[in-house]
């Protein structure tokens, strides 16, 4: 699943209501708040980069589902600050950022299964 949404203060929130809408439509409800918190600082990253867009990507494999956003503004250089570490401490399973032409690059893995590993 793909969303495009403008890069504003309202789009983190917007973002993970998708998400979380999304992956109760395949089924999985047992990590809304997990999804809602990786969801919005996955937006807040890709939006501080100043871009006029975000575009949030889901998909989901087995017992994990990846979060990625974009921030539609090419060539930023990647600075973690910290930000890879506030992923993992949200309960990401694993996580990272890139550049591409088309923008950074930010995503995590959250893992659906249940109870937690």
């Amino acid at each position: 699943m793909n969303w495009l949404l403008e890069s504003s203060s309202w789009a983190p929130k917007l973002a993970s209501d998708h998400v979380v809408l999304q992956l109760h439509e395949w089924g999985h409800r047992e990590r809304d708040r997990r999804a809602t918190d990786l969801t919005e600082l996955l937006v807040r990253m890709a939006a501080a980069d100043g871009g006029r867009q975000v575009s949030v990507q889901l998909a989901d494999q087995g017992q994990q589902a990846l979060i990625v956003a974009l921030s539609h503004r090419p060539m930023r250089p990647v600075v973690d600050g910290g930000a890879l570490l506030e992923l993992a401490g949200l309960g990401a399973a694993s996580c990272g950022m890139d550049t591409a032409e088309d923008g950074r690059r930010v995503w995590a893995v959250l893992d659906l299964s249940w109870p937690a590993h």
